[in-house]
């Protein structure tokens, strides 16, 4: 029971030791002592909180809040000592903040939650008490062997047992995990692929086991290595093979796809740390006046024209005592509302509500494949506004990941592709359609070897053609591709097999073995008999050079085999393959030896297919001022070429290349000390000058690639300098293994400041574990362009303007201490100050912060350059800031001395002769800060629906209904009644209609003023966009239908500007 409850709460740590040892279909030994091992259960947790959990740590996670701890403060001190307001006025918005923010919180993360579900609890087949039994995936123990069928994905990392086929092997595809569509073979061991049943798998006695870096199989008596062959990780998917057994040998978040999950943390964005830095600010403020007005408070009660009169006198024993502490603590709650604490909830409630503008954004929908962009976390919607840097994967992400064959060089002569058919360079296709040109012998021999040396799986339609040992060519004469489909671990080998397949008949090849590419060797071969019974060698080579169009460039070679030589080959291979210490070195050691005398026989260029308009989103980033890293683990000259033909790279750009450097563990093996010493020389050099060529060629743009190795040292030796090469480049392609669409591209979304993934053609790993997810890379565009600039300025906007109003709310009530001694005497009713954030005020920002648009979104797509005005957090710089705080104390001060004025002394502004009293003055200054701070809002409002129409003069509105009512009727249920008729005589005053109307003139006609003349001598690109766009006559005479909007008081303005600009 304490174990369950630790793992609810996230205290039960998983499995942690370097070593464990895996007994098939859990078969323990029997007669020795033996203490099983404790393994993870099988459930993947992509969420952040529990049914448990979630109270305690959302409560923590929202009281780190500067604001919603300081109200909590207030609220608590308030019930302690005697203050002037009461604790509801704090009390009632923070638990509303709280709980709005924590439902939003705990729904989010409840889809996190369904999602998980869905993983784990899909059905699966194990072996249990000798019997194949259905369950659940959560229920999958280390040990277990698994049944998985064509098609379906692996529950939990496995070690191949057995297949269907009599080899032994089955054939995967990993795009949930890297994106690569591409199939991959995984062998069995020998003496477990024999097994196709369960009762064959669990009367041998077998054993695994695991170390960091070594797999051992113990099967009887025999013992044999495990290598990245024989494991199939989970996530990954079975094709091209009808069923296969494996042990679990890692489940649940000790698989390697859960190990790239980092610990759900909270993201703050820019905005939110300047809302932060901000509230410390004006929380300064508030200590400042709440000292101010303690010391003057005691100075002038210390004076004796100022003593209490008789009815109130203190005591003997009141006069000795100083309750300094309780005084200034009633000041703090007395101004406390200086502190905006309805802006947070509002924040929450423009992110959350924002959020549904992307889901529903037709641009972002996919409709191929029926795919709307999708949004995980919206507390970073205003970051896709704030984007500097993006760090993209290549393979699924930039790229389909589908090869085309463009064209070829056989015996120095270059053919290209034209209608399926290769035609030599400056000549035409003038055959007739569907017949096959002419072939040379080298011609053949070259299509030969390109068809032959590569490790393609043909899957036919019709689900029982292929079994195993059967004929696949009894089914296809000459290769009809109508009922076949390609599989390939590479997809240059399955475009040059579509491609070539056409131009040979069928021919019977037994293939002999396999030597796999590796990035040292750079190749990969193959050993096949002919029909003849001779052995031929097939050779495909990645060349070190790079197609000028950008294509993946291939050498092909061959190499004929004496039987003698081939007896030698065949036992140099058996027995690296075999070994049980030092196998890679054996191995290559095998490979050098084969792979030399080679006959060379042309080359070959393939295309990877880019995704839809990949080079115009890129070149778009850049004129918005945003910086692309490509992060691949391709080889170099792949990355290479495929960054040329997306535009990530452009042909006039200068390649800076980090490459090749000794990483730490080659360091480690140096046996002369001065070599890492040169090497490290060299490298700083190359830095040194590589940042200054940046800084003197200001005309050209630089590149940078730079491979892993390189990375890690030049990070580790010379960060700053290696920083500073990389921010003056226009694009970095880094090759490593690392938006993107697999689950090996979640650490780098998770620690990104935004995470976007791309919904794959298969997995959903990334996208689960991302902030937003959209279909295709294109949307990029509009996502950041479009959603991005709005979302920023419309939050911007709700921040600076949050904080202006409660300046010009609560320094009215500071000033007007000034003339009441001190008393610590309220202005404004308490009703008031309860409701001024949460009803009067509240509507007109929310709407504002839901649908404003300073520019149509057809004009920031078409001017990416307008990014930049919103770029580096401009419109949150501590010079806006300064001028929002200061206009709001402007604007307080003309509130309370013109009223003030108005009033004077001993004047009489009803018709009857009477005075007003304390609470008409508060009234009349509430009354005036209401409409003002509403109509300011209206002045920054340039996109104007029928909502914010309502909203706006709705609220005014509101508010004198509601003052109505409630100063005009007696409520049985009030204790007190400070505001009976109060507000119905102050507008009986037509002295006090005068005042409302000089004063909101007076506070807003100079903005009108700034913004015109601002916007005629300083306009900023935005500003310009505007100008431009409103003097197209429909856009200034009609509204955009789509949204169901206007410009009208912006166009105004504009239109001011112009006839000054050109008739006067």
């Amino acid at each position: 029971m304490l174990r369950w409850i630790r793992q609810q709460l996230g205290f039960d740590p998983p499995h942690q030791s370097e070593t464990r040892t895996v007994y098939v279909a859990n078969r323990f030994p029997q007669h020795c002592h033996y203490i099983p091992q404790r393994f993870a259960d099988n459930r993947i947790i992509s969420s952040k909180y529990t049914i448990w959990n979630f109270v305690p740590k959302n409560l923590f996670e929202q009281f780190r809040r500067i604001a919603n701890f300081y109200f909590l403060i207030i609220f608590l001190v308030q019930l302690m000592i005697d203050t002037p307001t009461s604790p509801v006025t704090s009390g009632l918005p923070l638990f509303f903040v709280i709980t709005v923010t924590a439902i939003k919180q705990g729904y989010e993360d409840w889809l996190r939650h369904k999602a998980d579900n869905e993983v784990n609890g899909a059905p699966v087949f194990v072996v249990r008490s000798g019997s194949l039994v259905q369950t659940r995936s959560k229920n999958i123990r280390v040990g277990d062997i698994v049944r998985v069928a064509k098609d379906e994905t692996f529950p939990a990392d496995l070690v191949l047992l057995s297949s269907d086929r009599a080899d032994g092997t089955c054939h995967i595809t990993t795009a949930s995990l890297d994106g690569e569509t591409n199939l991959k073979t995984h062998y069995s061991v020998a003496e477990t692929s024999v097994c196709h049943t369960v009762y064959c798998l669990c009367k041998n006695h077998i054993a695994t086991y695991v170390c960091a870096c070594i797999y051992v199989i113990f099967v009887c008596f025999y013992v044999r290595p495990l290598g990245p062959e024989n494991l199939l990780l989970r996530g990954a998917r079975l094709k091209n093979t009808k069923e296969i057994y494996g042990v679990a040998v890692y489940t649940g978040m000790e698989s390697k796809m859960a190990l790239n999950y980092k610990c759900k943390s909270q993201k703050r964005s820019a905005v939110e740390k300047s809302m932060n830095s901000f509230l410390i600010i004006y929380l300064g403020i508030l200590l400042f006046e709440a000292v101010l007005s303690t010391i003057l408070k005691y100075a002038w009660q210390a004076e004796n024209k100022w003593d209490e009169p008789f009815y109130n006198q203190k005591t003997e024993q009141q006069r000795n005592s100083s309750p300094f502490i309780s005084d200034f603590l009633a000041f703090l709650v007395l101004y406390n509302f200086i502190i905006p604490i309805s802006l947070y909830v509002t924040v929450e409630m423009q992110k959350f509500l924002g959020s549904f503008f992307i889901g529903w954004d037709l641009d972002l929908y996919h409709e191929e494949s029926d795919q709307k962009a999708q949004v995980n976390t919206s507390d970073l919607n205003e970051e896709l506004g704030q984007v500097e840097y993006v760090f993209t994967d290549k393979t699924g992400t930039l790229t389909e990941n589908e090869m085309q064959f463009r064209e070829c060089s056989i015996n120095g002569t270059k053919y290209r592709e034209v209608n399926g058919k290769l035609v030599p360079e400056g000549m035409t296709d003038d055959s007739p359609d569907g017949s096959i040109p002419h072939l040379t012998g080298e011609e053949l021999l070259f299509l030969k070897a390109v068809s032959l040396c590569h490790t393609v799986q043909i899957s036919y339609d019709q689900p029982d053609c292929l079994v195993a040992g059967g004929d696949p060519f009894s089914h296809a004469n000459g290769f009809s591709s109508n009922n076949m489909e390609y599989y390939a671990s590479s997809p240059d080998e399955k475009a040059l097999v579509e491609f070539k397949v056409n131009y040979l008949c069928a021919l019977r090849y037994k293939l002999l073995h396999v030597l796999e590419f590796d990035a040292d060797r750079r190749r990969m071969s193959v050993i096949l008999q002919t029909p003849s019974g001779n052995t031929m060698f097939y050779n495909l080579i990645v060349v070190n050079g790079k197609s000028r169009k950008g294509l993946r460039t291939l050498v092909v070679a061959c190499r004929h085999f004496s039987p003698e030589e081939y007896i030698d080959v065949d036992k140099r291979l058996n027995s690296a393959r075999t070994a049980l210490q030092q196998r890679e070195e054996r191995l290559q050691e095998a490979f050098s030896y084969i792979e030399k005398d080679l006959q060379l026989l042309g080359a070959t260029g393939v295309e990877d297919k880019l995704q839809d308009k990949v080079q115009e989103t890129i070149e778009a980033l850049r004129l918005a001022g945003i910086k692309v890293w490509v992060l691949t683990g391709d080889k170099h000259e792949t990355a290479v070429s495929v960054s040329l033909s997306c535009g990530h790279f452009h042909r006039t750009m200068n390649i800076l290349e980090l490459l090749q450097q000794r990483s730490d563990n080659e360091f480690v093996k140096s046996r002369v000390c001065v070599y890492p010493v040169l090497s490290l020389l060299i490298f700083s050099l190359i830095l040194f000058f590589s940042d200054y060529r940046i800084k003197e060629d200001h005309v050209i743009q630089h590149g940078l690639v730079v491979d892993g190795a390189s990375l890690s040292l030049a990070l580790r030796e010379h960060e700053k300098l290696f920083m500073e090469v990389c921010k003056n480049c226009s694009a970095v392609l880094d090759i490593v293994y690392s938006i993107g669409d697999g689950a090996n591209d979640v650490s780098m979304i998770q620690e990104a400041h935004v995470g976007i993934g791309i919904m794959g053609k298969e997995g959903r790993q990334a996208v689960r574990n991302s902030d937003y997810a959209i279909a295709r890379f294109k949307f990029l565009a509009k996502l950041l362009l479009v959603h991005g600039h709005f979302y920023y300025i419309r939050i911007a906007t709700l921040v600076q303007y949050f904080f202006y109003k409660n300046v010009c709310f609560i320094t009215p009530q500071f000033l007007y201490q000034f003339f009441c001694l001190f008393s610590q005497q309220t202005l404004y009713d308490s009703v008031y100050l309860t409701l001024y954030n949460i009803c009067f005020t509240s509507l007109p920002i929310l709407v504002y912060s839901l649908f404003e648009q300073l520019v149509h979104p057809h004009v920031l797509q078409n001017k990416p350059g307008l990014y930049r005005d919103i770029s580096k957090n401009s419109l949150l710089s501590f010079r806006t800031f300064l001028y929002w705080t200061m206009l709001g104390f402007c604007h307080a001060f003309v509130f309370f001395f013109g009223s003030y004025i108005l009033m004077g002394e001993d004047t009489t502004l009803m018709g009857n002769g009477q005075m007003f009293g304390n609470w008409t003055f508060g009234t009349l200054v509430f009354t005036v800060m209401v409409i003002t701070v509403t109509l300011k809002l209206a002045l920054e409002t340039h996109f104007w629906t029928w909502m914010n129409h309502f909203v706006t003069w709705g609220s005014i509105a509101f508010y004198f209904i509601f003052s109505l009512f409630y100063g005009g009727i007696i409520w049985p249920f009030l204790h007190t009644q400070d505001m009976y008729f109060v507000f119905v005589q102050l507008l009986s005053s037509g002295s006090a209609w005068f005042a409302i109307i000089i004063i909101v003139i007076t506070c807003l006609f100079p903005d009108v003023v700034k913004k015109v003349f601002y916007r005629h001598l300083q306009p900023t690109s935005t500003q310009k966009s505007q100008l431009s766009r409103s003097f197209t006559c429909p856009a200034l005479c009609k509204p955009d239908s789509k949204a169901q909007g206007s410009h009208s008081v912006e166009s105004l303005f504009y239109l001011h500007i112009f006839l000054l600009k050109h008739f006067f």
